[in-house]
């Protein structure tokens, strides 16, 4: 019942950052995702509460994390959003800024801290415990290459491109594997590992946003993988936060499943086109989408093009 209507989420959020592509103002062009996705939300017959969301009450005047959402009848359910992730590619007009969100059974997602987490994901098709949060990079990739039967060489690793990345890069390349390095997105990123024949992407790492990794697991649950993942507090204010919300072990190395459990229903629409999809394209009386949309429990993928009636 739900998969059209998750897509209409995604797709509102879409368009409305969409008209702000490209104009530099990070922080509007998340406000109107953010508006517009919490209209979309509160007409749906769901019980939602939001676990990932644009940070506490106090923060987010809007999908804070906590706020109900719908309209208060039929499945409870844990929702995770992120409505515009890449803000800074939306700003400056680049590949692979999407609008997101998950849906999951009650109590299934991790309440993830507004914290960095370090991240390590492969696509489906290997054994399990393919490559391991706590191993070298260079002995990971290995194990991929091994797994393949390729020359490491034919590895490619997807990173995001920061400072604190700078021992990982050296360790990938002195290895003797590729590396796609992304300024922003790393939803998109560990997704892309479930497609490598098409996106050349085999294995995503490195530290990235912790609500973002619990979206990221929902979707590899819904189209197959690998994933681990540890919370990263840079600071005593991270530190707090983990215990603010009760997580007691915060060395813990979470599997895909501790994140996103249960039957999860992913959607994401393009906002600007990439390699897993197309931008909105706005038309002469329309908008045009892209949406992917997918469920864990029945290990379905859909891929909506919508034409949506009016540009206003």
């Amino acid at each position: 019942m739900l998969t059209l209507e998750i897509a209409r989420v995604t797709e509102s959020a879409a368009v409305a950052a969409a008209k702000l592509r490209g104009r530099g103002d990070e922080m509007a062009a998340d406000q109107t995702a953010v508006d517009a996705m919490r209209r979309e939300l509160n007409r749906l017959p769901i019980k939602g509460r939001i676990v990932i969301g644009e940070g506490e009450r106090d923060e987010a005047p809007m999908l804070y994390i906590g706020e109900e959402v719908g309209l208060g009848e039929g499945p409870e359910v844990d929702i995770a959003v992120d409505p515009l992730e890449g803000t800074t590619i939306c700003a400056k007009a680049e590949p692979n800024a999407l609008a997101v969100v998950a849906f999951a059974e009650k109590g299934s997602l991790l309440h993830a801290p507004d914290i960095y987490m370090d991240k390590i994901a492969v696509g489906p098709g290997y054994e399990p415990g393919i490559v391991d949060l706590d191993a070298s990079p260079k002995d990971n990739l290995m194990a991929l290459a091994k797994a393949r039967g390729v020359p490491i060489a034919e590895i490619t690793a997807c990173i995001l491109d920061r400072p604190r990345h700078a021992g990982i890069i050296g360790a990938v390349r002195e290895a003797g594997a590729a590396i796609r390095l992304i300024g922003d997105g790393d939803i998109a990123g560990v997704i892309h590992t479930a497609n490598a024949a098409e996106t050349g992407i085999d294995i995503y790492m490195g530290i990235g946003g912790a609500p973002e990794g619990v979206l990221a697991a929902g979707a590899l649950r819904c189209i197959g993988g690998q994933m681990q993942a540890r919370l990263h507090p840079m600071n005593d204010h991270h530190r707090a936060r983990v215990a603010e919300i009760g997580i007691e072990d915060i060395d813990r190395k979470y599997t895909m499943e501790d994140l996103a459990s249960g039957d999860v229903l992913f959607a994401a629409t393009g906002v600007t086109s990439g390699s897993m999809l197309r931008g909105v394209q706005f038309k002469s009386g329309g908008v045009e989408t892209e949406t992917v949309v997918m469920r864990a429990k029945t290990k379905t993928v859909r891929w909506i093009r919508t034409e949506h009636g009016s540009a206003k």
